[in-house]
């Protein structure tokens, strides 16, 4: 009797033990349990889930209290270096078990599955990771073919087997430091994370889970909450690529299936823009999440909400201010332009607001916008047009002038379209005095040989369309040069007059 009420009583724990045992941590804890993985991995512990603590927003545990009993014990929560031979093996397969225990045998390969190995050191519990492999295969086939409903205890299973493996800190980005005068991130090679063996199929299970019709979206929503959501935008900054691609597909299901997130998705997403645009400049998974939202402004219905608008002006178009533009453009081009052609009447809006960020001293972000112009002119009405068609063409004009070929070619290059020259000519009388100087210059004296037989083939086809409006901006065009050869000429004669009388003065005072 003495042996078993001693036996009963709380032994002091080592520090390793309160370092991965926090099941009911709380936030001010965080930061230790964050230590304490990091120091498994140097030691190449492997950890286990309920060795993590999965926080909520307020730093609750997420499993620790939810559903009572509902959640089975885990496997082992005490693996380490020597035990993990011993205690880590192999379960039968599906079909080697009856159907009555099917669902036994899924929830202890979930749990199975629970145990994060570190990648780090390829050689270290080759074993344990092959049968972990295997195991997160076999779930795969199992929830691709299933033919049941899930129920709740399945569900917070997956759910919490996801988060073990996916929601960890990612690695610190190689190029934290580099200034990005350039577009040298294009050319970085990317991190590509040496877990990705295991990370792979538990992306592909929740892939499978999320999109499967066996799973209902009314108790999937009790887990897939907004702290989840929260946690898989996070890992849309990871610099693998591969696992960006997963993420991308998973968010877009989650947004499909759950339609109580998504105004909290858009919210998510809008405030890393914020974030990236305003603050740092550096994120990995801008494109991917705008390939997102573009299949979702694809979706929106008419007419459109204010929110819509106000995350168009808000968001979208300040992302054309950021250095590195080039590695998300095409993607911001396609939801610029989805707006455009939901609701003609943002045509003013945007390309005002695409003037406003307007590069001077980057000629590449120049070509890249002229690019976008031309698909949101193709998708514009003539009355929308007729609104900014003044800033647009001076700044196009501007575009002309450039001493950079590319630039002016592209520009040049928007009279290729059709539906924007017939724009163009039904507003000449407006247009062609802006942009007349720009195309008599390039025509008489351009360096490059492309952009001066270009303006000469677009002064022709004004010339041909309106030959009185030509020869109106051609002498006005000629009285303006002569107006800045007779000031330039007064200059030199001042100037002249002022060296001769400093010159005197001189002579004078020795």
């Amino acid at each position: 009797m003495i042996k078993q009420i001693l036996g009963r009583l709380p032994r002091k724990p080592s520090k390793s033990a309160d370092n991965r045992e926090l099941g009911g941590a709380s936030a001010s804890s965080l930061n230790a349990s964050i230590s304490s993985r990091k120091s498994d991995l140097a030691s190449d512990r492997p950890i286990h889930a309920n060795s993590i603590p999965v926080l909520d927003l307020d730093g609750a545990s997420r499993f620790a209290n939810r559903g009572g009993s509902k959640l089975p014990p885990v496997v082992n929560s005490k693996l380490n270096g020597s035990s993990v031979s011993a205690s880590y093996e192999a379960l039968p397969a599906f079909r080697d078990v009856p159907g009555s225990e099917k669902q036994i045998l899924f929830i202890k390969k979930l749990n199975l599955c629970c145990t994060v190995f570190d990648f780090t050191d390829p050689a270290k519990h080759l074993k344990e990771k092959d049968i972990k492999r295997q195991t997160l295969l076999e779930l795969v086939d199992h929830v691709s073919s299933a033919s049941g409903k899930f129920n709740e205890t399945i569900i917070q299973e997956a759910i919490k087997m996801v988060i073990v493996n996916l929601f960890r800190s990612l690695s610190p980005q190689s190029r934290e430091n580099k200034v990005l005068e350039s577009f040298d991130m294009e050319d970085d090679e990317p991190l590509m994370d040496p877990a990705w063996p295991h990370l792979q199929i538990v992306y592909e299970f929740f892939l499978r889970f999320v999109a499967s019709p066996e799973t209902d979206a009314k108790l999937a929503k009790r887990y897939i909450d907004q702290s989840f959501v929260l946690k898989l935008l996070d890992l849309f900054d990871s610099e693998d690529p591969r696992e960006r691609e997963y993420l991308k597909t998973i968010l877009h299901r989650i947004y499909g299936k759950f339609m109580v997130h998504r105004p909290f998705i858009r919210k998510g997403i809008n405030n890393i823009f914020f974030r990236f645009i305003f603050e740092t400049e550096k994120h990995n998974g801008i494109a991917e999440m705008l390939e997102v939202l573009g299949s979702i402004i694809n979706g929106f219905a008419l007419p459109l909400k204010e929110e819509h608008k106000l995350f168009l002006i808000r968001a979208l178009i300040p992302l054309h201010k950021p250095k590195c533009l080039s590695m998300y453009h095409q993607q911001l081009s396609y939801c610029i332009t989805q707006f455009v052609e939901k609701d003609c009447k943002l045509t003013d809006t945007v390309i005002r607001g695409l003037l406003k960020y307007w590069p001077i001293t980057s000629s590449s972000k120049e070509v890249m916008f002229l690019s976008e112009l031309e698909e949101i002119l193709e998708a514009t009405k003539p009355a929308e047009f007729q609104r900014c068609m003044v800033p647009l063409f001076r700044q196009i004009a501007r575009c002309l002038s450039s001493s950079h070929f590319q630039v002016a070619e592209r520009a040049l290059f928007l009279w290729n379209n059709e539906h924007i020259e017939n724009l163009i000519k039904q507003n000449r009388r407006v247009i062609l005095p802006i942009i007349f100087p720009a195309l008599e210059k390039n025509g008489r004296n351009h360096w490059n040989q492309a952009v001066h037989s270009l303006s000469l083939n677009i002064r022709k086809i004004f010339s041909d369309a309106d030959p009185e409006l030509f020869e109106e901006c051609l002498l006005k065009f000629q009285e303006d040069e002569a107006k800045l050869e007779e000031i330039k000429t007064k200059q030199e004669t001042t100037w002249k007059r002022l060296e001769e009388i400093a010159a005197s003065k001189a002579v004078s005072g020795k």
